[in-house]
């Protein structure tokens, strides 16, 4: 009888005998890559922390106890130990359990996560109220070396090491974070010794202590003393000491007994204590061990062979032109600068990094830095070319607006992931940026209709020299042809694509063609001739076209993918009302004021009334209300 069977709750898990663990592990591993397999998700990152998560949760009591996952990509063990084990299947579905903590879907979830380096923080909230509430619950904060390079880690540390309250921080070390990690911190933390050579130190150090003990107590505690000092040379104990946390480690995170007698000891510790466990990212799945950054988070593949499977071909991806197209504008301007905050492939930037090493930079998880730093390059004039998901952008947005905007320097935001992006959910929706850049000085904003006129667009940014966002969404794109010469776009200038006279559909990026698909569907459905026009610009709006369309029309509906407040819908309001035309009739379609739900791209845009066939019910109601 399978063991992962009879796990309901982690107390299932602690009837369990020393020896069924292991099994326990791998059972975890096959559900794990099964589901992953069928659905996409965070493989790697997963598999790299099962006997940790086993671990864990032999020793510990949640929900008494509370665990606070960084980021969540590995969570999944956690998810399926904690009474989610026959849901697992629906991971990252419509309906289904999400693929990352989240409070209001079980107890066990203490704190809801999907953005990096917040664990430290948040379990330092947690360890203070329960202090001062009285309880002596338990409280772990589990976060990746890749998580470590975020600064906010560090503002952790450095609080709670102050405070020296009951806290455990679990450091799960593999190395990477979605790419390899990079920077001064990680190169501290990857043990430039070899962890075999740092094993075999610490256990040829312990085993001469043992022959000192009847050599007297000064003897004793000088070798000791000696231990720690070469422990801090080989080991980033001593930067943690440095913040006030007793140092454990490092240990091997696959290795159960280990593991649980470690937990057991710090369980007993009641002040802050840091375990450093090596692990191994995709331990289990070798097609992930040996390709951990495609199997971080990846679609649906053949679990024999590895083989990702590949969705509709044939359009590249937007991602893909954005990266063909700065490798085309670098080549022929050395001021172009390539940044993106540990995620090169994910945006685009490899072929960059291949091509330019010396004019590109990974900051690692470290958004707010990566804004400043190209503050300082376009200051020196420079042209820096920020890569970050739009949801991840929200991370810098004092820097963006004190660092780049308010001294009006040329740093081109490159904001991909705008719009939904599926099965990751509410915490990587890219449906705010609009809102919240539209209203900061001096920054100019844009979304291209298809891929093409991203080439356009990108171009455009980098020779304004002025603070500009160029969003565009995940996923393929039409498959239009590509212009050869790339051109430069009039700035605030909308492009006129249908025209007609009852109503004007104002529709902007992923918008536009859904946009058009409506109008002739509607035309053929009754005497209504909609005009249509690619906005291109959000900011600074085409303010003479749009109020020709007003006056002539009298009916405007505007179309985007950001959420309504704020966004595209309220700049054509705001240009309204600032003409005297307050009068005249707008629908505008987006997002609304909650959070957008997981699954595919689709799926959301026909739940939400932002396909072909919700615009058109949208759109056709609208024009018959009085």
């Amino acid at each position: 009888m399978s063991i992962l069977a009879t796990i309901n709750s982690p107390d299932d898990l602690k009837r369990l005998s020393a020896s069924q663990l292991p099994m326990a592990a791998k059972e975890l591993r096959q559900l794990i890559i099964e589901t992953c397999a069928k659905n996409g998700g965070h493989l790697a990152p997963s598999l790299g922390v099962v006997e940790l998560t086993v671990a864990l949760h032999r020793v510990f009591s949640t929900p008494y106890d509370k665990i606070i996952w960084d980021v969540g990509h590995q969570a999944y063990a956690h998810k399926i130990l904690t009474g989610r084990r026959d849901q697992f299947t629906t991971l990252r579905t419509l309906g289904g359990i999400s693929g990352f903590p989240k409070r209001a879907e079980s107890s066990h979830d203490a704190f809801d996560v999907g953005h990096s380096s917040t664990s430290i923080s948040a379990a330092t909230g947690f360890a203070v109220a329960r202090d001062l509430d009285g309880r002596r619950n338990k409280v772990l904060a589990v976060i990746g070396d890749g998580s470590m390079t975020g600064g906010i880690a560090y503002e952790g540390m450095n609080h709670a090491g102050a405070l020296n309250k009951d806290l455990i921080v679990v450091l799960n070390d593999n190395e990477m974070s979605i790419a390899e990690n990079v920077g001064a911190l990680s190169n501290f933390l990857s043990r430039t010794a070899s962890s075999e050579f740092v094993f075999r130190f610490k256990k040829d150090v312990e085993s001469f202590l043992g022959r000192l003990d009847g050599l007297g107590k000064g003897v004793l505690q000088v070798a000791r003393k000696m231990e720690e000092s070469f422990k801090g040379f080989f080991t980033p104990g001593m930067l943690f000491e440095a913040f006030g946390f007793d140092y454990i480690g490092p240990i091997d995170g696959h290795d159960l007994p280990k593991l649980i007698e470690t937990l057991e000891n710090v369980k007993r510790f009641d002040d802050a204590v840091l375990i450093h466990v090596l692990t191994k990212k995709g331990k289990g799945y070798k097609p992930a061990e040996d390709n951990p950054s495609l199997f971080h988070g990846v679609g649906p593949f053949d679990i024999v062979s590895g083989k990702v499977l590949k969705g509709k071909g044939g359009a590249t991806s937007y991602t893909a032109q954005f990266g063909s197209t700065l490798c085309k504008l670098a080549a022929e301007d050395e001021r172009v600068v390539a940044i993106t905050a540990a995620m090169p492939d994910g945006t685009g930037l490899t072929g960059f990094a291949r091509e330019f090493p010396d004019r590109f930079y990974d900051v690692g998880i470290a958004e707010q830095h990566g804004v400043t730093f190209a503050a300082g390059l376009a200051a020196e004039g420079l042209r820096p070319v920020i890569a970050v998901y739009s949801s991840f952008l929200q991370r810098a947005y004092d820097q963006v607006f004190h660092d780049v905007c308010l001294q009006d320097l040329g740093v081109t935001f490159a904001l991909d992931r705008a719009g939904v992006v599926g099965n990751d959910g509410p915490t990587h929706h890219g449906v705010f940026d609009l809102s919240y850049l539209r209203h900061l000085p001096n920054i100019t904003i844009m979304a291209p209709k298809d891929e093409n006129e991203l080439q356009h667009m990108l171009a455009t940014a980098i020779d304004l020299g002025r603070p500009v966002a160029v969003r565009y969404p995940r996923g393929n794109g039409y498959g239009v042809a590509l212009d050869q010469n790339i051109k430069l776009l009039p700035i605030g200038r909308a492009e006129l694509l249908r025209d007609g006279k009852e109503c004007a559909l104002l529709a902007l990026g992923t918008m536009v063609y859904p946009a058009l698909e409506a109008a002739e569907q509607l035309e053929k459905q009754g005497p209504v001739r909609l005009t249509v026009v690619n906005a291109r610009f959000v900011k600074p709006l085409d303010g003479e076209l749009i109020l020709e369309l007003a006056r002539r029309c009298g009916c405007l509906v505007t179309l985007e993918e950001n959420v309504l407040q704020g966004g595209f819908g309220s700049a054509v309001l705001e240009l309204l009302e600032e003409n005297g035309l307050s009068g005249v009739r707008v629908l505008r379609l987006g997002y609304p004021d909650q959070p957008v739900t997981q699954a595919e791209q689709h799926e959301l845009r026909s739940m939400l009334g932002l396909d072909t066939e919700g615009i058109v019910a949208s759109i056709s109601a609208f024009l018959t209300r009085p």
